[in-house]
C-alpha cells in the first residue's frame, strides 16, 4: 500500500527532522496508520504491506529508540499549518488535556485520571491510562467557512504525583506543561502574534502570569472572582498601592446594568444578557488589566458564566466568540480516538509511550492540511437518502477521501490490457469507496 503522491509530498516536508532511513520507516508507519483496523505497530506493518521489507523490530525502534525529537516534528507540522493562516493575522491556539485509557501496570506514565466521558456533574469517575496535554492551532478552512479545526502541534504526557514517585522524575502540573509548550512555540516564531484559549484548568495564574509577550489569553473566570480597579496615583510617602477599590464580581455585574446581544457560537445564534468592564484580576493576572465579560444565556438552560481576555479593547461578543472556538479541541480528541486510534498503541517504554500516540495527533493535522490544499477537489459524499443535503466535509470525509485517492492512484497505475480490465478496476474502486 502507498500514500497518494500529493499527501506523501506534504509529509516529506517534515522529513528534515529525521535521518533518511528513519523517515522511510516513519512513512511506512503512517501508511499503515491510515489503513489499519487497529493501530498497533504490527497492525500498521500488515496494513502498509511492509511485511518482509524490514525486520519488524525496526518499526518498533522507530518509536522506542530512534533519534528524533517529538517537539521538532511538531514544530515542523506547525510550519505546514501556518499555510492556512493569514501571515498578518493572529494565530489562535487552544490547550486542553485528554485521557487515553490503557491497561497494564508496567506501562510508563500510567495513572488514575479523571474520565470526562464517564463522569457527570454529580459523580466524578477516574480511569487508568495516560493523560495528554495538547496544544493546537485553531484554523478556519476557506473551503469550510464557519467551521473551526484544532490542529495539534505539541503534546506533553502528564504524570501524577503518585506516578512520578514510583517512576522517578520531576512533577509538573498540567498548566506547567502547557506553558512550556507555549513558550517553545512563541520563541520559535517571535515575529508572530498568538492568542491562547483555555478552560478553567488553564486560565489561572500559573498560565496567565508567565504568558510570552507575543501572546494574549482568553479563558474562564469564576463567577465570584475578586476584581479591582486600577491602583490610584501615588500621593505622599509610602509604598504605592498595587490595586484599587474592590469592584463587583461577575455575578454581581449581572445584577446591574446589562444589555442583550446575539452571539454566534457553536454553529448557532444565541441571545444572552452580558455585562462587561475592564478590571484587575489581581489574584491570577496580577497587575495586568483584563476585559471581564459576564454572560447569562436567555435562549438555553445554561447557567451564567464569566470570561476574561487580556485584550482589553475587545467587545463582549469577541471575547465569547474567541472562547467558543476552543471547543474545536474537544472535537479533535473525539475524532483522533474514533478515527485514528489515538488510544490503541501498546508501547510501554518511556520513549515508545511519549512518541507513538502523539503521531496520531500529528497525522490528524496533516490530513486536514492536505484536504484544505488538495483533497477538497476530490471529495464525494456517499448517497444517503436520510441526509440528501450534505455539502460540507467532516474529518471522516477527509480521511475517506485520502484513503480512496491513495487506492485510486495505485489501481490506475496498474496496466490495463482491455476494456474488461478497466471495468474490473472501476468495480474495485467502487467497493473501496464504500469501505473507506
Amino acid at each position: 500500500m502507498e500514500l497518494v503522491s500529493t499527501f506523501e509530498a506534504l509529509v516529506r516536508e517534515v522529513s528534515f527532522v529525521m535521518t533518511r532511513p528513519t523517515f522511510q520507516t516513519f512513512l511506512m508507519v503512517l501508511t499503515g496508520w491510515l489503513f489499519a483496523r487497529r493501530r498497533t505497530v504490527t497492525g500498521m506493518i500488515l496494513a502498509a504491506g511492509a511485511v518482509g521489507v524490514k525486520h519488524h523490530s525496526a518499526f518498533h525502534r522507530l518509536f522506542a529508540s530512534a533519534r528524533w525529537s517529538l517537539d521538532d516534528l511538531g514544530l515542523a507540522v506547525f510550519d505546514l499549518v501556518l499555510r492556512l493562516v493569514d501571515p498578518a493575522a493572529t494565530v489562535f491556539l487552544a490547550v486542553d488535556d485528554t485521557l487515553a485509557r490503557k491497561r497494564g501496570l508496567k506501562v510508563f506514565g500510567v495513572g488514575m485520571h479523571h474520565d470526562p466521558l464517564l463522569s457527570s456533574r454529580g459523580c466524578a469517575v477516574v480511569n487508568w491510562g495516560h493523560n495528554w496535554v495538547v496544544l493546537g492551532v485553531l484554523v478556519e478552512l476557506p473551503i469550510l467557512k464557519g467551521r473551526w479545526f484544532c490542529l495539534p502541534v505539541l503534546l506533553r504526557l502528564y504524570r501524577s504525583k503518585q506516578t512520578v514517585a514510583k517512576q522517578g522524575g520531576r512533577y509538573r502540573t498540567r498548566p506547567d506543561l502547557a506553558v512550556e509548550m507555549l513558550q517553545r512555540l512563541c520563541l520559535r516564531h517571535p515575529e508572530r502574534r498568538f492568542h491562547l484559549t483555555g478552560d478553567s484548568t488553564y486560565s489561572g495564574k500559573s498560565v496567565v502570569r508567565p504568558l510570552p509577550q507575543t501572546c494574549q489569553m482568553t479563558g474562564r473566570l469564576p463567577m465570584d472572582a475578586a476584581l479591582y480597579a486600577p491602583p490610584p496615583r501615588r500621593r505622599g510617602p509610602g509604598r504605592p498601592r498595587k490595586k484599587g477599590r474592590r469592584l463587583p464580581s461577575p455575578e454581581a455585574m449581572l445584577r446591574g446594568k446589562t444589555r442583550v446581544v446575539t452571539l454566534e457560537i457553536y454553529g448557532r445564534h444565541e441571545r444572552a444578557r452580558v455585562a462587561t468592564g475592564v478590571a484587575l484580576w489581581y489574584g491570577s493576572a496580577g497587575p495586568r488589566p483584563v476585559r471581564v465579560v459576564a454572560v447569562e444565556p436567555l435562549s438555553t438552560g445554561r447557567k451564567p458564566q464569566a470570561f476574561y481576555s487580556t485584550v482589553t479593547d475587545a467587545t463582549p461578543e469577541q471575547v465569547v466568540t474567541w472562547y467558543a472556538r476552543r471547543w474545536a479541541i474537544e472535537v479533535t480528541f473525539q475524532e483522533t480516538k474514533g478515527h485514528l486510534g489515538f488510544e490503541q498503541p501498546q508501547g510501554w517504554t518511556r520513549r515508545a509511550v511519549e512518541r507513538t500516540a502523539p503521531t496520531a495527533m500529528f497525522l490528524y493535522s496533516l490530513i486536514v492540511v492536505w484536504f484544505a490544499e488538495e483533497g477538497h477537489q476530490h471529495v464525494s459524499f456517499p448517497k444517503r437518502p436520510w441526509f440528501p443535503g450534505k455539502d460540507r466535509a467532516s474529518f471522516a470525509d477527509m480521511l475517506r477521501t485520502l484513503r480512496l485517492q491513495s487506492l485510486r492512484e495505485r489501481f490506475l497505475q496498474t496496466p490495463v490490457w482491455d476494456q474488461g480490465s478497466r471495468k474490473t478496476i472501476q468495480a474495485l474502486l467502487d467497493l473501496c469507496a464504500r469501505a473507506a
